[in-house]
């Protein structure tokens, strides 16, 4: 029972870990429970900032600096991963998001708005994915996949369609894999949070607690630590007979989205000339 999760000995890969939102809590979460953790993010001064204290707290986390957009980057995070205590067990996708300026109506979005969205939070998770399951593949070892999706990719998403249709296609990647890998003993599975309160959704989410309270069924937010709980029950052992599920972590938003009013419009966004559209709409 010491090793519940049957994390111990294992290396896992975590994309996304240096914003200090749900990444950097997975990664901290993922180490305390006895992994070896391959921390990767573009930026070393993220790293530097929320992944570094974990090190010195003598957490077994390996801060890695690489773009998993790149062939070369995710290269170096699988060779990184080679050269760790332990074996090579799980990848956790949390690489991604959307800047507030990529929300905008379907009829001005571009080319490049599309593809970098696409690229951020879909080709950088399959790319991620395939590199790690080939490497599980390679040396017959059982692993586990979990990657993020949103509650945004599994309902409309007025004004982020680039978002919501990048992570509805996740969750049908994760169950394509899912299939694919079954019989070599490698899971698949995603998480799409609701509304989060992490550094990154302060700068487009309003904060409003009564809104919170009358569009949210659990009447608050999510917590880092709540998400990044499902993402570690999906990589662990805990979920050893579950694969190919997108599991919906949102506090029972999506229970009362459909009965959601004009005041409380795409997911509480701040920009009122949205909110206003988004009325017109209803």
């Amino acid at each position: 029972m010491d090793d519940l999760l049957g994390l111990e000995g294992r290396v896992v890969v975590v994309s996304g870990a240096g914003g200090g939102g749900i990444g950097t809590t997975v990664t901290a979460m993922a180490a305390r429970a006895g992994a070896t953790v391959i921390a990767v993010s573009r930026s070393k001064e993220n790293l530097d900032e929320h992944v570094a204290p974990l090190a010195q707290q003598g957490l077994a986390v390996v801060p890695v600096a690489a773009d998993a957009s790149t062939d070369e980057g995710i290269a170096a995070v699988i060779e990184r991963a080679r050269r760790a205590d332990g074996s090579l067990y799980g990848l956790v996708n949390v690489a991604g998001g959307a800047e507030p300026s990529t929300w905008m109506p379907s009829t001005r979005v571009t080319r490049g708005d599309w593809r970098k969205i696409f690229t951020d939070n879909l080709e950088t998770a399959f790319f991620m994915s395939q590199a790690v399951a080939a490497e599980l593949v390679a040396q017959q070892r059982p692993g586990s996949i979990v990657s993020i999706s949103s509650i945004s990719g599994m309902n409309t998403a007025p004004f982020h369609i680039a978002y919501g249709t990048a992570k509805a296609a996740i969750a049908a990647m994760t169950r394509t894999m899912a299939l694919e890998l079954a019989m070599s003993g490698i899971r698949v599975n995603a998480v799409a949070p609701g509304v989060t309160e992490t550094a990154a959704s302060r700068t487009y989410v309003d904060e409003d607690p009564d809104r919170d309270r009358q569009a949210i069924a659990m009447g608050r937010r999510g917590r880092p630590e709540e998400q990044a709980g499902a993402i570690l029950f999906l990589l662990s052992d805990l979920s050893s007979y579950i694969t190919g599920q997108t599991l919906l972590v949102d506090g029972g938003l999506d229970l009362k989205w459909s009965h959601l009013g004009a005041d409380n419009t795409s997911l509480f966004l701040k920009d009122e000339s949205f909110r206003a559209a988004i009325r017109r709409m209803l």
